[in-house]
């Protein structure tokens, strides 16, 4: 199982001034964190918004959607250490991204085409609706290798008894 992290938001450079100056430190600042894992088993991804990356959230993240007696992949942020699993990391902060089976690279990839996704067409993912993006862009790796009409039989599948009213998208 490789689990991740990443940070979603527009760039600091491209806010307004006044939003600009509220923000204090480096990186992060101001953006949603997302958390997600993939079963390399089954390459099914699994990815949530979280509120922070602590060692709580993200281990307790990594409780409910992995086996106990799966092996973790991570890099080497400290959040990750202490897991209750077999757990080895890649250390990002010296150049390492892969050693043998032990890399993370299958849920990067997820989050480059979320954010490929929203510096080319989707332009704003607003936190309010940010979960919404995650659960579809691990959707569409789950059914990426499935025919063509077999998708689109599991996206109407899934829309059965599903509905978003305007009001409430704008609520």
């Amino acid at each position: 199982m490789e689990v991740d992290k990443t940070y979603i938001g527009g760039c600091r450079k491209n806010m307004p001034k006044a939003k600009r100056k509220n923000l204090e430190g480096r990186g992060a600042v101001g953006k949603a964190a997302v958390v997600g894992v993939k079963d390399r088993g089954t390459n099914k991804v699994r990815a949530s918004v979280v509120e922070v990356t602590d060692a709580k959230t993200l281990q307790d993240f990594i409780s409910q959607h992995v086996a106990p007696e799966a092996t973790v992949y991570t890099d080497d942020a400290s959040a990750y250490k202490g897991i209750p699993h077999d757990h080895e990391s890649v250390a990002h902060s010296v150049g390492e991204y892969v050693r043998g089976q032990v890399h993370a690279s299958g849920i990067e990839s997820i989050w480059s085409m979320l954010k490929r996704a929203h510096k080319s067409t989707l332009h704003k993912l607003s936190h309010k609706h940010l979960q919404r993006y995650v659960n579809e862009f691990s959707g569409r790796h789950d059914v990426r290798e499935l025919d063509t009409i077999v998708q689109m039989e599991s996206v109407v599948i899934g829309l059965v008894g599903k509905r978003l009213m305007y009001r409430d998208l704008i609520a």
